[in-house]
């Protein structure tokens, strides 16, 4: 996405990169190491054709490099840029709030099967 195709809304222009699931289940892998095609299908459980698309739109934003490595058999591996690690804070912050409201909910569906 070029700088011109950018939403005016900052929180727009994040989800406009990022908003789809897979996206941040990506970066979310990504962040802890670099990984082969293989690894992060195995790991998010998605198809091939969804993951294929997610990171060559992920790459073509900026926030994931592709390198091809030339060893004994070819293979590829992804990796973040560094733009792509500044959504470490974000992430943690999703997960963190992620836990925070499963706990509430289950408080919430516990109180009201009280009553």
């Amino acid at each position: 996405m070029q700088y011109k195709d950018l939403a005016i809304n900052p929180v727009s222009v994040v989800l406009q990169l990022v908003g789809a699931k897979w996206k941040l289940l990506i970066i979310k892998e990504l962040l802890k190491k670099e990984l082969r095609f293989v690894e992060l299908k195995k790991k998010l459980g998605c198809t091939a054709k969804v993951l294929t698309n997610c990171l060559k739109e992920l790459e073509e934003d900026g926030l994931v490099v592709r390198e091809e490595i030339e060893s004994s058999q070819l293979h590829v591996e992804y990796y973040l840029t560094d733009i792509g690690y500044t959504l470490r804070p974000v992430i943690e912050s999703m997960q963190k709030w992620g836990k925070e409201y499963k706990k509430l909910r289950k408080l919430m569906e516990k109180a009201a099967n009280i009553n």
